[in-house]
């Protein structure tokens, strides 16, 4: 390994490169696997989430709040953005969130949604508001209940069929047989001529509290055919028992109008939530920083469109008539968990990963290394050998000779020692120290002789090989 000439220590110079160059290539690629791992699991963490919603009519506040929304996220660079997808209305809506053209939608609790419809936010309740003119026509009898509307015409505003199946509920549980009842149905761009309408004995709208639509509906009436009386819903209770997704309300007074008192005083009706809805397949995490958002953004956007403040939680129990998406409970019961939370196992699956690639890298040294070992016992006994040549060297350009090459492997060896390719260097200092006593003594022998002179231990060599 290391001849005289130096070329068995270049050798195991160059053997020792390779393996170390061996040896970063590997570690190089291991860590930039770690590292795009690593990097590919924050990225799907904080990478932005765009959801489609679908949403309308167009120019409804529906709409409007959505827009807002969607602005709010944007000006935060918040997780999750909403792209508004325009509809018809809630009816249409459902249809574009169940051809899977959107991911959300706002609609109607009592709409046909589909089985794997669940709740993220509430935006308001939707209230039934039935009243009748005070005075009759002629030949009629005023309406003072709902008992009354049987043989009646009643004028329903709005064209969803979600109305006319509230209604007809409303009926049955009022002991009132629906087909008693004639149904005739108005755009909301047509209430003036509802009013006017001296056909119609009664008007029903469902609508939040401060709808401009329901208040527009009840002074226009009112203007055409005198002061409404409202008509209370009192089997509001058992229509809650035995439809679940309706609840118990209240119309309070002077809610449509104080200068006359519209109602003159709390009505009972029924109402039904207005809310968004998400797939339960939808990512619990998505929807999660979803709910959190609207929540956050709630009050700010209800100081320019009071809208927003009506947006409520869900029902989180597990009984409720439409359950809350996981991610939407997980938020409103506090039990939403954080990034570490989240990705434990992820996380101690890496720190698994790491401790056997730490270990696969140490086998990988120590397999790199064992030629350095065998060279490092090899120029460990190669120096012992040197110490018998020091002592019988004949001549101080010899000792110098051996002195140099003891010097290249006094360098490889610590070479390796740092590498850790040998562990201890006391059996080579032991063995160093012995040349260095054999180099010493001889030299001293040589020159004590004199130039030209062997030392009579050489001298003897010749007689005693004869």
């Amino acid at each position: 390994m290391a001849s005289p000439d130096g070329s068995g220590s270049d050798s195991f110079r160059k053997r020792r490169r390779r393996n170390r160059e061996r040896f970063v290539l590997a570690a190089v690629l291991t860590f930039i696997l770690v590292a795009v791992g690593v990097l590919a699991l924050v990225f799907y963490e904080l990478r932005p989430v765009s959801l489609k919603i679908a949403v309308g009519p167009g120019g409804g506040d529906d709409l409007k709040l959505v827009q807002a929304l969607a602005q709010s996220f944007a000006r935060d660079r918040a997780a999750v953005r909403l792209v508004p997808l325009v509809t018809g209305g809630a009816t249409p809506s459902i249809e574009a969130f169940r051809d899977h053209k959107a991911d959300l939608a706002v609609t109607r609790a009592d709409l046909d949604l589909p089985a794997d419809a669940q709740a993220v936010a509430v935006l308001r309740k939707n209230v039934v508001v039935l009243w009748a003119p005070s005075s009759a026509g002629k030949g009629k009898k005023s309406v003072k209940t709902i008992a009354d509307l049987a043989g009646r015409r009643v004028g329903v505003i709005g064209r969803t069929p979600a109305n006319i199946k509230l209604f007809d509920i409303i009926l049955a549980e009022s002991g009132v047989a629906p087909d008693k009842v004639q149904k005739e149905q108005f755009a909301t761009g047509q209430l003036a001529e509802m009013a006017r309408d001296p056909a119609l004995d009664a008007f029903l709208a469902v609508g939040p509290l401060d709808s401009k639509i329901t208040g527009e509906a009840i002074a226009a009436t009112a203007k055409a055919r005198g002061e409404p009386r409202f008509l209370p819903v009192d089997v509001g209770d058992a229509i809650a028992k035995k439809y679940p997704i309706y609840d118990s309300e209240e119309i309070p007074g002077s809610i449509f109008s104080t200068q006359p008192a519209r109602p003159e005083d709390k009505v009972d009706t029924v109402s039904v939530n207005h809310l968004i809805i998400a797939r339960q397949s939808l990512s619990s995490v998505t929807v999660t920083k979803l709910t959190r958002q609207i929540f956050a953004a709630r009050q700010q956007i209800a100081r320019e469109m009071p809208l927003a403040g009506k947006i409520e939680a869900p029902d989180t129990e597990k009984d409720a008539a439409l359950p809350a998406h996981p991610g939407a409970a997980a938020f409103i019961d506090g039990t939403d968990r954080t990034f570490m939370e989240r990705n434990s196992d992820y996380i101690w699956g890496l720190v698994l990963l790491l401790s056997g690639l730490g270990s696969a890298g140490a086998w990988f040294r120590s397999y790199l290394s064992r030629d350095e070992r065998e060279a490092g016992a090899k120029m460990r006994d190669r120096a012992l050998a040197m110490v018998a040549k020091a002592r019988k060297a004949e001549s101080l350009e010899a000792l110098d000779t051996l002195q140099h090459e003891i010097d290249k492997i006094l360098r490889d060896t610590l070479d390796c020692y740092d590498d850790g390719a040998i562990e201890d260097l006391e059996p080579f200092s032991l063995v160093l120290e012995q040349f260095h006593h054999a180099v010493v003594d001889r030299r001293a022998a040589l020159s004590a002789a004199g130039p030209g002179l062997v030392p009579a231990d050489a001298a003897a060599l010749p007689a005693a090989r004869a």
